[in-house]
């Protein structure tokens, strides 16, 4: 079904619209320019046209919006879109200020709406098939990555070569490199265009030792897309300018070693890397109606724009600085939770103002935690974990991977989640994790067990020691092993008493609540007031 909006119809609008035409979900084009909707020609004859983006977000059969206007207009764009309950694709960059990515980051997870960016790379064949080479550990360990992205034109005036050439690259050497770097130097300067870089060299250091260069500029005489990875045991060349099956060369152990372990450069042909051939573009686009429609998590969302928006911010800083190193983690970063000295917190973790994590706790890349949370004593929070706002985690608590906490949730000391139903150290199982969803207000004792896969109700309490074995309904209080229902309790956790009318009300607030029956027996609570 169209169902998608473009905004932003021009230079690069039109390779998207395309493409969301021929994937059959373009609904509407969006531009300010009268004479670049009018450039849309009879293909596009279904599709209707607008200048004005409040009533393309207003539009009930408008769910998903695709931005590619200039990189300053990113933010406002994607907020409104977000408040409007769209999904939201954005060209590269996510936007021009970290705190603005953390902000439609948080939005996009409070409203469960899908937000990705268009780092292009990241979905060509080649390139897919280069980070699968090196996480399979095919070239060894990581030494260096150069990346060369040249050209004549275009000149713009709206950003400089950093930020018009770069992020597609910077997004495949974190993706390589599995982080952010330690440091970033960039060096450049302005030719045509007084405080405009047309050229900039960028240099990123990790703390494994990778050290990777990224060199754009729209002064050169040839076209130049070339990305080497050189690794210990061999090296790959991307160049996008080859023919499609030259695209991608491998040089399998390219050294030998002699007896006093000096190094010996093996001359060899490199072995081409044949992928099937697809449109990259395509295949982005495609991939975001794809996450749209599944619910899933983008391979380029809010997270991954952030991490490349800091290493350019890191970049931009160094320019401006005459080639200063810069910490991209810190990078006008606005921390605004509290971590203890002893936490480790990974630098791709997303935690909201006014969280505190606590002594020897763990929050994992990729986990997700609300607005002021307070995470205990020897917390682990593993890679992929969503938890709410004001959720309180004590001592000793594991999260893992599958599990989905939502607002207001209290989990007691020494509690136990699991996620694989039926684990055995001889069978790797990661990826097929059970799904536990706790719900809002609910209420875990102390050294009870979740086992895997059950979904425990808004507002229920679970007793100490308990075990719960299967999905529990809202405001039930369940108690021993395995759990059963011993009774049914209010949103402030007082027991409730029904009447002969089938109502309660709780004794600390005085909201009511009914009983819903079958065969006479209470077997869920609804609330009333």
């Amino acid at each position: 079904m169209a169902d998608l909006a473009l905004i932003g119809g021009g230079y690069w609008g039109k390779n998207l619209a395309r493409n969301f035409l021929q994937l059959g979900a373009l609904h509407t084009v969006c531009d300010v320019s009268e004479e670049t909707l009018a450039s849309y020609n009879s293909e596009y004859i279904a599709v209707k046209r607008s200048n004005n983006i409040e009533s393309v977000l207003n539009d009930p059969e408008i769910t998903k919006v695709a931005i590619a206007t200039p990189a300053l207009t990113h933010f406002n764009i994607a907020h409104s879109a977000l408040i409007a309950g769209k999904d939201v694709y954005v060209e590269k960059p996510l936007c021009v200020d970290t705190s603005e990515a953390e902000e439609l980051i948080r939005l996009a997870r409070t409203s469960g709406r899908i937000l990705m960016v268009g780092h292009l790379l990241q979905y060509h064949p080649h390139v897919e098939k280069l980070i699968e080479l090196v996480h399979e550990g095919q070239l060894g360990r990581l030494h260096y990555i150069t990346s060369n992205r040249l050209n004549l034109g275009k000149v713009r005036q709206e950003e400089n070569a950093l930020w018009s050439f770069a992020p597609h690259d910077v997004s495949v050497i974190l993706g390589l490199a599995g982080g952010l770097p330690e440091e970033v130097v960039c060096h450049g300067a302005s030719y045509l265009t007084i405080g405009i870089a047309d050229t900039t060299l960028t240099q990123l250091k990790f703390a494994s030792g990778l050290r990777a260069h990224v060199y754009v500029s729209w002064l050169n005489p040839f076209k130049e897309q070339k990305l080497t990875v050189v690794g210990s045991n061999g090296m790959a060349v991307f160049d996008d300018t080859k023919s499609w099956d030259e695209k991608l060369i491998l040089f399998r152990d390219y050294l030998t070693w002699t007896e006093g372990n000096f190094p010996n450069v093996k001359k060899q042909h490199g072995e081409p890397i044949i992928v099937p051939q697809t449109e990259p573009l395509q295949n982005e686009c495609a991939h975001f109606l794809s996450v749209c429609s599944d619910r899933n998590r983008p391979k380029t969302d809010g997270a991954e724009g952030l991490r490349v928006l800091q290493v350019l911010k890191a970049a931009q800083k160094s320019l401006d600085n005459n080639g200063r190193g810069i910490d991209p983690i810190n990078v006008n970063s606005k921390k605004d939770y509290f971590a203890h000295a002893t936490a480790v917190i990974d630098p791709h973790a997303n935690i909201g103002a006014g969280t505190k994590v606590w002594h020897f706790s763990h929050v994992s890349d990729n986990a997700e935690l609300g607005e002021n949370c307070n995470i205990g004593q020897n917390v682990f929070v593993a890679s992929g974990v969503k938890i709410g706002s004001n959720v309180k985690i004590q001592n000793n608590v594991s999260v893992y991977s599958g599990t989905t906490i939502d607002d207001n949730v209290f989990l007691g000391p020494s509690c136990v989640l699991t996620n694989v139903i039926n684990p055995r150290s001889e069978v790797n199982r990661r990826g097929m994790y059970e799904v536990t969803h706790i719900k809002r207000g609910a209420t875990v004792g102390a050294n009870a067990t979740i086992v895997c896969g059950t979904t425990l109700g808004c507002y229920c309490f679970v007793g100490a020691g308990a075990v719960v074995t299967k999905d529990i309904p809202d405001y039930a209080l369940v108690v021993g092993v395995p759990a059963r229902v011993a009774g049914w309790i209010s949103r402030f956790g007082e027991k409730l008493v029904f009447d002969q009318n089938g109502i309660a009300v709780c004794s600390a607030t005085q909201e009511r609540y009914a009983a819903i029956t079958d065969q006479n027996q209470i077997v869920g609570v609804s609330h009333l007031s």
